[in-house]
């Protein structure tokens, strides 16, 4: 009987149990994930060998052209790993290591792996974790890739819980991330997607989903990548995108100090249709290296965002990555996600300007607080468009979500519900103004704020007063007054009872 999802997460989540104590929280997606990966890995591959092996016989059977996945040397598949009972963590370091160097594409994947190091995981400890991961196939047959992605993506889920207000700096809550997608929509074969922030990869795939399932496309026509500071999470975030069955780039460097994705030749950064982004609020840049900076991403004022708070060097770095009609022959749409500052700091107006004055501002989203892990500030989502529709011109749609209507609250933080998000954006694309949820605003008003974006400027958030019935009102308190005047009397009859005056 086929495995069910919610049995696949229970199952996958399960391997934190059996190493729990074994190794700091903060450290399971190291051991647990590239486990999964590798699992599924070799279960593919072993699967597509023997289809190969009756097809071209033993000596061509194991030709790189004729696989999807990569190839797993001899002697290193899962069932080889499986058969070891001492030394299981120099089996699994092996293991990667020789699956890295027979698919150069993996490398990277696994080097903040090392089973050895983890002195808790002894034989017993990684017997009982591999053996438990062998309860079931992960080829593609067995688990389609689709379902054990959404697994994948829920494992990294918990971790990033487990980790805590850390965890958060790679894992963007889904709610926010399809939110993010859907005001970027109508993706066409051949689109081009960057997150330079990329963390597991969840804008990503979350891009590719709705292609495929909200709109028919096919995602393996969408050119996907990403950049990401990290070297252990850039390499999740790789795993993530070859387990969802996708294909995609992701570099490891810091995208503001060190761009990746470049056009050497003409000095510029790379453009895409799309950009999507959750980049680390308020965070130190390397500003004093960047005074020169060869990509001319910081130009919309001589001077540069504070060394300590980097958030418009973020947003200026993903506006350059944007398509332009004059270069490109269309544009870009770019949605990323702001604490609520970057929309009013009085010294950042220098930045707002520019924006607005070249109208690449689109719309802005208010949000709820508490909705991430590693912070609780209320935040926003820009929306960018370098090629704006003749209608909305010299315009900026405000949505304010930060309403109850708009949320739920969880345990621990807030969570946008189906319901608010399909307001928000339903608002978006219909550019509708709604009393106390949504206005448009043209950029001669704007000016007059001298560009101060506080959504609180635009649509009224203030709580409604209740429409007051004076008549039943007046009602209320005349029957007040009779029951005072009935209690005085019974009072003074006591009182006259007790000969008190």
């Amino acid at each position: 009987m086929p495995i069910s999802l919610d049995e696949l997460e229970s199952h996958l989540f399960k391997c934190a149990d059996i190493i729990r104590d074994a190794v700091d929280p903060t450290d399971y997606k190291e051991y647990i994930l590239p486990l999964v990966y590798y699992k599924s890995i070799s279960d593919e591959f072993e699967k597509q060998y023997e289809q190969n092996l009756d097809e071209y016989g033993d000596d061509f059977a194991r030709r790189k052209n004729l696989y999807s996945v990569p190839v797993v040397p001899e002697g290193h598949s899962w069932e080889d790993v499986r058969a070891v009972s001492d030394n299981v963590d120099q089996a699994l370091n092996e293991a990667f290591d020789a699956l890295t160097e027979e698919n150069p594409e993996l490398k990277g994947i696994f080097e903040g792996t090392d089973y050895i190091e983890a002195d808790a995981l002894g034989d017993e400890r990684l017997g009982r974790l591999v053996e438990h991961l062998s309860k079931y196939d992960f080829d593609r047959d067995s688990v389609p890739p689709d379902m054990l992605g959404e697994a994948y993506m829920d494992l990294v889920r918990h971790f990033a819980e487990e980790e805590g207000k850390s965890g958060g700096q790679f894992f963007t809550p889904p709610h926010i991330v399809n939110l993010c997608v859907r005001l970027v929509d109508e993706f066409e074969d051949g689109m081009t997607f960057h997150d330079p922030t990329v963390g597991s990869g969840g804008m990503l795939i979350e891009a590719a989903r709705y292609y495929r399932e909200e709109q028919g496309g096919d995602p393996s026509k969408l050119e996907l990548t990403g950049q990401e500071i990290n070297p252990d999470i850039a390499a999740i975030a790789r795993m993530n995108l070859s387990i969802h069955g996708l294909n995609g780039t992701i570099e490891r460097e810091d995208s503001l100090a060190s761009p990746e994705f470049t056009n050497d030749e003409d000095n510029e950064l790379t453009r895409f249709d799309r950009v999507l982004a959750n980049f680390p609020f308020s965070a130190n840049w390397a500003k004093d290296d960047l005074q020169d900076d060869p990509w001319g991403r910081f130009d919309w004022h001589e001077k540069l965002p504070r060394a300590d708070r980097g958030d418009y060097a973020f947003v200026m770095h993903m506006a350059k990555q944007l398509k332009r009609p004059d270069r490109d022959g269309t544009g870009g749409k770019a949605a990323i996600v702001i604490p609520h500052g970057v929309l009013f700091r009085k010294h950042e107006q220098r930045y707002r300007k520019p924006m607005l004055e070249n109208d690449m501002l689109e719309a802005i989203v208010g949000l709820p607080e508490n909705l991430f892990q590693n912070n609780s500030i209320p935040s926003a989502i820009l929306v960018l468009n370098t090629d704006k529709p003749a209608e909305r011109e010299n315009e900026v749609q405000f949505v304010h979500a930060a309403d109850e209507d708009f949320y739920r609250e969880l345990s621990n933080q807030n969570e946008l519900t189906e319901d608010g998000l399909d307001h928000i954006v339903e608002n978006f694309r219909n550019w509708t103004t709604e009393e106390r949820v949504s206005r448009t605003v043209s950029l001669d008003e704007i000016r007059e704020n001298e560009y101060n974006l506080n959504i609180a400027l635009y649509v009224d958030t203030t709580e409604p007063e209740e429409d007051i019935d004076v008549q039943e009102e007046l009602g209320k308190l005349r029957e007040l007054q009779a029951e005072r005047d009935e209690i005085e009397s019974q009072m003074n009859q006591h009182m006259r009872a007790l000969n008190y005056e």
